[in-house]
């Protein structure tokens, strides 16, 4: 398979890297794409270092084994723990994910941002490194959430009991005077018209699907992974406008470590569309 032609990709610890995909899919509409569903293990925010990193690596491989030209990890807490290993171990493109701390200090005008994430990324490394650098621009409030990527894992958006959750999550972020919120997990963007609802018009809402896309349409035209389809003129005004004229509409395929059934019943609601989805295996 030529260079081009091969799939992108993308996995996280369940459905919340859904969010991420349909970025990518909107940037990059010719790109054949592998998603992986780890639903067996979500949510990852609970789990060890080492039980993370592990998935992160077997997941991979199992990407790679399909040819993926490039890797998303779509999980701002794999990503976190493993993005290292996993770029030690694979000679190809990969992008992960960060909460949206930096953006996020730039919009506030109270000085004031909230993060809505799974302990898992709260208490990593790589988030305090976020913090320390751009925390000096606004003080920021961190909030884990258990729970709410359990509610997202079974298709419950809007319900009592997440509402609930997402109400007891935000009211100590609102009444220190946040009014920017970061979606540090990739599940929450589905939250959002609920969150929407509750924080109303005047409050910022960031996640960073659409900043991950981005990167990876880079990293692709640095690798020369481009679809072979692409224009190679050079003459375009950006690598993100090249893949814009890739080959009319790119596949999509789905696994999932968890029943495939679940994740099946989940697609039309969050991806927009029915797929079939075949099986990771534990």
């Amino acid at each position: 398979m030529a260079r081009g032609e091969r799939p992108i990709g993308v996995f996280d610890s369940g459905v919340g890297g859904l969010s991420v995909l349909r970025h990518v899919r909107a940037m990059l509409p010719g790109e054949d794409l592998l998603y992986v569903a780890d639903s067996a293990h979500a949510p990852y925010g609970d789990k060890s270092v080492q039980f993370i990193e592990a998935r992160a690596l077997a997941i991979a491989e199992f990407l790679v084994a399909r040819d993926a030209k490039a890797l998303v990890v779509a999980c701002n807490t794999a990503t976190a723990v493993a993005i290292a290993a996993l770029r030690q171990r694979f000679d190809l493109p990969i992008v992960g994910m960060e909460p949206a701390v930096k953006p996020a200090a730039e919009a506030t005008r109270s000085g004031v941002i909230g993060v809505l994430a799974t302990s898992g990324t709260l208490d990593s490394g790589k988030f305090a490194e976020l913090v320390r650098r751009f925390g000096s621009q606004a003080r920021v409030i961190v909030q884990p959430c258990p729970g709410l990527v359990e509610q997202v894992e079974q298709g419950d958006l809007a319900g009592p009991f997440t509402r609930r959750l997402l109400e007891g999550f935000i009211a100590p972020l609102l009444e220190a005077g946040a009014d920017t919120l970061v979606l540090g997990c990739t599940h929450f963007p589905f939250l959002e018209p609920l969150l929407r609802e509750l924080v109303g018009k005047e409050v910022a809402i960031i996640e960073t699907g659409a900043a991950v896309a981005r990167q990876l349409v880079r990293r692709l035209g640095e690798a020369d992974f481009s679809s072979d389809t692409t224009p190679a003129g050079g003459h375009e005004s950006s690598l993100e406008r090249r893949f814009l004229f890739a080959r009319p509409q790119g596949t999509e395929r789905f696994f999932s470590s968890g029943a495939p059934g679940q994740l099946e019943a989940l697609l039309p609601r969050l991806w927009g569309s029915a797929a079939a989805v075949g099986s990771l295996g534990r």
